[in-house]
């Protein structure tokens, strides 16, 4: 923590800019959190805003296979990432994202599936929507919070700027009736909603 906070981004980064948009987080309530996906840094900056020493939780990422190969696999891990197949998730992985929803952890699910480098519209992956679908036969009460996270330069250069936003957590309860196609649309207007916000303050 002391590393990556207090000296990676604090050096890299020449302003920080996070917009609570009146946000607080859920009491009673099992998060995952759903941001845009621009760079290797969200994570980090994930962790900045709504880490251990905001949340008093760890932020918990679900990533591709791909990202857990070498020694970036091995950082990845030490920030608390765990790797699923997209195309074909396995019973243990998907138990154990359940398991850390159930617990109350701070699920970290990228819903673009890759980094998007130009914000490029894309259609969402399903995995987030069907995983809190499932995870609601564990517990009763999961809130998912849309995120947008702006660079002021693509790819983020040393000594630029970044903004994160917080959109209005949505109840995953509350969509039930929702298609996967339909939810996946609400959530990507929220998602985007934000990174425009964000965007705005980085000067894009």
């Amino acid at each position: 923590m002391f590393v990556t906070q207090d000296v990676v981004l604090r050096f890299f980064f020449r302003k920080k800019k996070i917009l609570k948009n009146g946000f607080s987080i859920p009491i009673n309530s099992s998060i995952i959190l759903a941001p845009t996906h621009r760079s290797r840094w969200d994570g980090l900056i994930l962790t900045m805003a709504m880490g251990r020493r905001v949340t008093k939780k760890d932020c918990r990422f679900m990533v591709t296979k791909s990202e857990m190969r070498g020694i970036q696999g091995w950082f990845l891990k030490r920030l608390g990432c765990f790797s699923i197949n997209q195309l074909s998730p396995s019973l243990s992985a998907l138990r154990y994202a359940i398991d850390l929803i159930e617990k109350g952890e701070q699920l970290v699910v990228f819903p673009e599936g890759k980094i998007n480098k130009y914000g490029k519209k894309l259609v969402l992956k399903e995995g987030l929507y069907r995983l809190a679908r499932l995870a609601t036969k564990k517990t009763t009460s999961i809130t998912i919070i849309p995120i947008g996270i702006a660079y002021s330069k693509i790819p983020p250069n040393f000594r630029g700027e970044f903004c994160l936003s917080f959109g209005k957590p949505i109840p995953i309860n509350d969509y039930s009736n929702f298609t996967i196609n339909d939810f996946n649309k609400f959530l990507n207007e929220k998602m985007t909603q934000e990174e425009e916000k964000a965007l705005k303050i980085v000067g894009r």
